[in-house]
């Protein structure tokens, strides 16, 4: 299931990559391809700013998980008794980063892509 979650993401920032790159190819004149591209330049800074936040949350969950861990080894006998869980969220952690990798790689080609077709007149 992560695999499919990955394989969407993937999809769906290169779609928008693609009509970001059509809809600025097939604007004929300057200003037009200009104010579309300075458009799809805030969005992406403002999806941006939104991924940066996520990785300030994945940092305190895995600060969590350490406290988590520490906690389940003094509080169980055998400290085994929540480290299914612990590793559930560690994994659900990892996934989530590696998705808003993927997020950050295709936002800033689309910056590229945006800022080539603002200086190339």
């Amino acid at each position: 299931m992560a695999t499919l979650g990955y394989i969407y993401r993937f999809l769906s920032n290169f779609a928008f990559l693609a009509v970001v790159y059509f809809s600025l190819d097939f604007l004929n004149l300057y200003q037009q391809r200009a104010i579309v591209a300075f458009l799809v330049l805030l969005y992406t800074a403002m999806h941006v700013v939104a991924t940066l936040r996520q990785f300030n949350f994945f940092q305190k969950i895995e600060r969590l998980e350490a406290e988590a861990r520490t906690l389940a080894a003094v509080t169980s006998p055998d400290g085994q008794a929540r480290k299914p869980i612990i590793r559930e969220v560690g994994r659900l952690r990892h996934e989530g980063e590696l998705k808003a990798y993927i997020d950050l790689l295709f936002l800033g080609l689309t910056a590229v892509l945006c800022a080539s077709r603002i200086v190339s007149g």
